[in-house]
């Protein structure tokens, strides 16, 4: 513990923000990290508890409270601390593959969980990651490091988003040898091109890939495996192969007017952006465009935030986000007392800058599309809303929301983005290897663990769990490489 009275001396201080106004007039990051000094103080209100939940993982109240990588995260919080950086980044990169990611992305289950936000704020953990990592690669900390001996093994790893990259890297450093197979034309799955740039900037993406690759790792791009690529070539040509194709079938909407033009799935909208940023600054015009629209998101999650903060960039003439359920509390209720994650209300960046520019929060919760309304060439032009009310059901006893009669009205809309969840992966890859799947339309495996029915076929991240965190795919990943490894060797020494 670097200095036992630290959370009593100093508040909690996040990076700053530049304001909605300013930031939405570009896709750049748009957080400033704090000088070093500051970045100690806030390592200094670590603990280091006799029970650190932080690092716990712990599922209470029917989530996970701490961190699924089980971080070390008061060690490293003393070595930020008392200045050694270099030890800090060594303990950091010891359970997480890729800090610059989960700092910039992740919720901070570890937050929650921090003892010192029992009964004051939590200690910065999510920036003081950051800072380590970011520390780390601007001081050449972070060098290519190709294992010295290779096992004369071949893992094909189907997926570049997290969990293919955390298996990949882990499988790697072991001494096998590791090809990565991508469908789409940059490597990185959903780090690429399901998460915006200003959120996560594509530069330090690549920046990780182009490490790995300088370590042995290959990626082929382009490479549909189950449509480009069969999976006789896979199975033929490697060892093993892992499946970490995502969770990436949209959930859709049933109402009347779906047909109509104008109408889009979240990840396309968000996928077709980020492209269009990279190829070229969107000067090809190669998008789907929200500028001087009306747009509807159905979806209160990260992803529709996330198409908020995206249409605000575009220039949208107002924006609406629909939540079915209703609105959480602003502060924690009774029964969801620490360490729990709390659920309450949060307002985050996409929705923090459209109530800037346009005097509300886009959210309506409780609300629902009846409707949507076609001009006379078959394109989007209003979307008729109903409100919901939660009942019971007399035979299950679970609340259900219920449109209320009577309550209907009618929004402006060119343009609707649908980011309702994902209802398991594309069952194209899962068919072409011919694995079982579960009722949730994920790739089955026995309990805790990641060989599916079919011999050497592994998988991990959501294909495996169903939509979820960075933070969870890269531990599956993680976890994964481990029982692969073990696969091929007989034994394995990761940890």
């Amino acid at each position: 513990m670097g200095k036992p009275t630290g959370f009593m001396e100093f508040e909690r201080v996040t990076n700053a923000a530049a304001a909605p106004e300013e930031r939405i007039k570009s896709f750049r990051e748009f957080r400033e990290p704090l000088d070093m000094k500051s970045r100690q103080e806030q390592a200094a209100r670590c603990m280091n508890c006799g029970v650190p939940f932080c690092q716990s993982a712990m599922r209470l109240g029917g989530m996970v409270s701490g961190c699924p990588l089980h971080n070390l995260i008061p060690e490293w919080n003393d070595e930020l601390y008392n200045g050694h950086f270099e030890h800090a980044l060594n303990r950091l990169l010891k359970t997480n593959n890729f800090p610059e990611f989960t700092g910039r992305v992740c919720p901070a289950l570890c937050e929650a969980a921090c003892t010192c936000g029992l009964n004051d704020s939590p200690v910065t953990v999510h920036d003081n990651e950051l800072s380590i990592i970011e520390y780390g690669f601007e001081n050449g900390f972070i060098e290519p490091k190709p294992p010295k001996v290779r096992t004369g093994k071949r893992v094909a790893v189907v997926g570049s988003g997290p969990s293919g990259l955390a298996c990949a890297d882990m499988l790697n450093k072991r001494g096998h040898s590791v090809t990565v197979f991508e469908r789409s034309d940059r490597p990185g799955g959903l780090l690429m091109y399901g998460i915006p740039n200003m959120k996560l900037d594509k530069g330090i993406v690549m920046r990780r890939i182009h490490l790995m690759q300088d370590e042995g790792v290959e990626f082929r791009t382009g490479a549909d495996v189950g449509s480009s690529v069969s999976a006789d070539e896979l199975m033929s040509g490697y060892d093993a192969v892992v499946l970490c194709c995502g969770a990436s079938q949209p959930r859709d909407l049933n109402v009347e007017g779906r047909e109509l033009s104008g109408i889009h799935f979240a990840v396309d909208f968000l996928k077709a952006t980020t492209k269009a940023l990279l190829d070229g600054e969107f000067e090809n015009g190669n998008y789907i465009s929200a500028k001087d629209t009306n747009v509807l998101v159905v979806g209160g999650g990260d992803t529709g935030n996330d198409c908020v903060g995206t249409c605000m960039r575009h220039g949208c003439r107002s924006v609406t986000q629909l939540e079915m359920m209703p609105k959480l509390p602003d502060e924690r209720a009774p029964g969801n007392e620490w360490p729990q994650w709390p659920r309450v209300c949060k307002t985050d960046y996409g929705q923090q800058e459209a109530a800037a520019v346009f005097g509300h929060d886009p959210r309506v919760y409780q609300t629902t599309i009846k409707r949507l309304i076609g001009g006379e060439n078959g394109e989007l032009r209003a979307a008729e809303l109903v409100k919901l009310e939660p009942k019971k059901d007399e035979q299950t006893g679970r609340l259900t929301m219920v449109p209320v009669e009577g309550s209907e009205y009618t929004v402006d809309a060119e343009l609707l983005l649908i980011a309702a969840g994902f209802t398991g992966a594309q069952s194209y890859v899962a068919q072409s290897f011919g694995v079982d799947l579960t009722q949730r339309n994920c790739v089955a495996t026995g309990e805790g663990q990641y060989r599916t029915s079919v011999p050497k076929v592994f998988t991990a991240g959501d294909m495996h769990r169903g939509q979820s965190l960075v933070v969870w795919a890269i531990s599956e990943g993680r976890a994964c490489a481990r029982e692969v490894d073990e696969f091929l060797m007989r034994y394995t020494n990761m940890i």
